[in-house]
């Protein structure tokens, strides 16, 4: 798929891949209004508009993100609207929610600026991830789904558990090992004194969280 990304604009890599194979994996039939939260270029709102939903909401805090996401849906005639915000600023039920937030730990935890916004995600992973998961029941329409892709090194139970907590119904649909790209690398240092990862490691597993809000 082509796509423009303006300068600093996350580039598609594994773990967008594996959060739109959960997506096709999902059958989740047509959803009428679809989320995606950390758009980026907005790969997973066009793939899920094509997927059927009639109403599709991207947001992303990186302005070149939110303008490269709406003229990549702009071209496809796609019902797309990309708003400049953060999972706080969401408001409104959906069907469907994909996400793929900052999860890369970082020894600052002062909040990133520009390209950084897409991976940069606090001391353990978790600033944007915990964000998510606390207000994910309330965006979530009755019986919609979350899928959310995240690096294991953030704690798979602590977002499964945090899930559950807020009343879905959570588990792992997908897993990669992947081998550290360019970010990941930049900071290995601190990955192995802050004890996220064993000397010498270099690979991480991405996860792909799928979480239901069951209404009978």
């Amino acid at each position: 798929m082509w796509l423009l990304r303006l300068p600093g604009v996350y580039r598609p890599q594994a773990d967008t891949r594996l959060l739109l194979s959960a997506l096709r994996d999902a059958r989740l039939g047509r959803p009428a209004r679809a989320l995606d939260l950390c758009t980026g270029s907005g790969v997973a709102a066009i793939a899920a508009a094509r997927h059927g939903a009639r109403q599709v909401t991207a947001v992303d805090r990186y302005l070149p993100a939110v303008l490269s996401a709406r003229f990549n849906a702009r071209m496809r005639g796609l019902p797309v609207r990309v708003r400049h915000g953060s999972v706080s600023s969401v408001e409104g039920q959906f069907d469907l929610i994909t996400a793929n937030p900052p999860y890369v730990p970082c020894a600052s935890p002062d909040p990133a600026r520009g390209a950084a916004l897409a991976w940069d995600a606090g001391f353990d992973g978790r600033r944007c991830l915990d964000e998510l998961c606390d207000r994910a029941a309330d965006l979530l329409a009755p019986n919609g789904t979350l899928l959310v892709v995240h690096s294991a090194l953030c704690g798979v139970s602590m977002t499964l558990e945090s899930l559950r907590d807020k009343g879905l119904k959570s588990s792992v649909v997908a897993r990669a090992l992947e081998p550290f790209g360019p970010v990941m690398r930049s900071r290995i240092d601190y990955l192995e004194s802050s004890g996220l990862i064993e000397p010498g490691e270099r690979t991480e597993e991405l996860v792909v969280i799928r979480a239901d809000r069951i209404e009978r």
